[in-house]
């Protein structure tokens, strides 16, 4: 299969594609951004788009106590797991399998979008994301990106703004 074959003209998946027009955001379509090579990382992302490591916003899915729980994240922190676990009141909080986060969101690890997921999950913003005027996020393949004002991507996202990135020791 070819990035042709699972994209749009616009460079986004025909899901992530279909949830922008559902969310009255299809002008949003003609700034997505695709590479020739795979933005799977945070750091292959800003290298691709020239911006800083922490305006990429990284979409990760957790299980907490088993039920996938998104958190959005910039892209030059780690999630402390334990903040997370304390931020949901759960016993155990783990990185979710690529195939839990295929099944969740619809898209594979690299491409997943902050919103437009196959599921509807609970979201956790990172307040860093806000230091930023626009953050790229990935538009539903590990070959596209997307430009957003962190503020609505965090309400588009229906996230609630928490503090769950690891502190520097």
């Amino acid at each position: 299969m070819t990035t042709a074959d699972v994209t749009d003209s616009s460079g986004a998946s025909p899901r992530f594609a279909a949830a922008l027009g559902e969310l009255g955001l299809d002008d949003l379509r003609r700034r997505i951004r695709r590479f020739p090579d795979a933005t799977r990382t945070a750091a292959e992302a800003a290298a691709a788009i020239g911006c800083e490591l922490s305006e990429i916003c990284k979409s990760l899915i957790f299980a907490a106590d088993g039920v996938p729980v998104l958190v959005l994240m910039d892209g030059a922190s780690r999630v402390d797991v334990e903040r997370v676990r304390e931020e949901l009141g759960a016993e155990k909080v783990t990185r979710a399998k690529a195939d839990v986060v295929r099944e969740t969101t619809g898209y594979v690890i690299g491409g997943v979008p902050p919103f437009g997921h196959r599921t509807r999950t609970r979201v956790l913003a990172d307040r860093s994301l806000l230091e930023h005027d626009v953050v790229w996020a990935a538009a539903g393949h590990p070959h596209a990106v997307f430009p957003m004002e962190p503020k609505e991507l965090v309400t588009r996202a229906g996230a609630t703004l928490v503090d769950v990135r690891e502190r520097s020791s």
